[in-house]
């Protein structure tokens, strides 16, 4: 396997890295996360300039057409800077979809305003997670030529930012695997959303549908191919993550490492003592690990191959690995690391609260087992074996 980027790539990596430094500095980060929406505006209205919203999306609609390895690349920069911005929230789990099952209708409506970042997006993606069937627990009702939804949604990223959160519901009724993705309104009728602040201090609120009305034109996936669209929603989610955390956990390292080189005890420096160099060097390989378990996701979901269990494997180690990383990079700072204002805490939270995102590392492996155990039968049942 070749791990190099193309020029394109790198050039998408440095744009991002230059925006993401310049501007989200560890005091307007604070200053961010001191505010009512945990949003840089400023910031995100730069990346918009730059055209870093719309690398996936298609020409037509403004975008570069480029594919899920460029987008990652852009949110493992967001994740180095835990820069407080709905990219993962917007891009991948709402502008991604639309321009997969949307109508003509629907990506003209949308997709433009998300490249020029007057558009924020969201989804509704924790409940299906949680199902080993990947089944909501927001019910759908039908009403006349469209839709009433029922049931909660709970922390759905920036909600509270979003012009729409895809929401999939099973159909009340439908047998089987009936299920349809809404685009709903949050600030709609029959529509509430309660604020919640995650661990790392960014805003995912609960949205309550109580009949909330949706109209045809407002269905994304009808109810015979939701359930394909929700499994599909989910792999690029959770590649997207992990993108994420390789960034919060490449810096995080990084830091520790400045840090031990800096710091001096008994005449040394820290890093020179053995126990330190172990723990920095156990963080280095948990962050080689989460890096190429990423990119073989997110080059397979590029190439149109089978990915579900390369995403399993990448999120476990996002989860897993990634939670290690940051618990470590803390800990190598002694004292300083308990310091909630300074930065390798900020690190620490974000790792944790990716850790647990759309199922935690336990779940994950569980989901991943499963998924082998499939494997197995349907190649036992080709080759004639039979079952154990």
């Amino acid at each position: 396997m070749d791990f190099d980027f193309t020029e394109e790539q790198l050039a998408v990596s440095e744009a991002a890295a230059s925006i993401f430094q310049g501007m989200a500095t560890v005091d307007r980060v604070a200053e961010i996360e001191a505010g009512p929406d945990r949003f840089d505006e400023t910031l995100w209205s730069e990346l918009a300039k730059a055209n870093l919203l719309g690398l996936a999306l298609p020409e037509e609609h403004g975008g570069s057409g480029l594919g899920l390895i460029e987008l990652c690349l852009v949110l493992e920069q967001q994740g180095r800077a835990v820069a407080p911005v709905p990219l993962w929230a917007t891009v991948v789990l709402g502008a991604l979809p639309v321009t997969r099952f949307g109508t003509p209708e629907q990506q003209a409506r949308w997709l433009p305003g998300v490249t020029s970042g007057e558009v924020r997006l969201s989804a509704a993606l924790n409940e299906v997670a949680a199902s080993t069937r990947n089944h909501p627990t927001v019910r759908a009702e039908r009403a006349g030529d469209g839709w009433r939804l029922h049931g909660t949604a709970f922390a759905v990223p920036q909600a509270h930012v979003a012009t729409r959160v895809l929401v999939p519901a099973a159909v009340d009724g439908s047998p089987g695997d009936g299920i349809i993705v809404a685009l709903v309104d949050p600030a709609g009728p029959g529509t509430t959303i309660e604020r919640a602040t995650t661990t790392d201090h960014q805003i995912h609120p609960h949205v309550h549908m109580d009949g909330a009305p949706i109209s045809g034109a407002e269905v994304l996936v009808g109810p015979d191919d939701g359930a394909g669209a929700v499994a599909w929603m989910l792999d690029r989610a959770r590649t997207g993550l992990c993108a994420i955390q390789l960034g919060v956990t490449e810096e995080a390292v990084r830091r520790a490492a400045a840090y031990l080189n800096q710091r001096h005890q008994f005449g040394r420096p820290l890093s020179s003592f053995q126990g330190t160099m172990l723990r920095a060097a156990d963080a280095y390989i948990d962050t080689e690990a989460i890096r190429v378990t990423t990119w073989q996701a997110a080059w397979r979901i590029d190439q149109g191959l089978p990915a579900t269990e390369a995403v399993a494997v990448a999120h476990w180690w996002a989860s897993e690995a990634g939670q290690r990383v940051v618990h470590a990079t803390q800990h190598l700072h002694g004292g300083l690391g308990a310091d909630i204002s300074y930065p390798i805490h900020r690190y620490f939270l974000w790792g944790k609260q990716i850790e647990l995102m759309l199922q935690g590392p336990s779940a994950e492996l569980s989901r991943l087992g499963s998924l082998l155990a499939t494997r197995l039968r349907e190649a036992s049942a080709v080759v004639g074996v039979p079952e154990p």
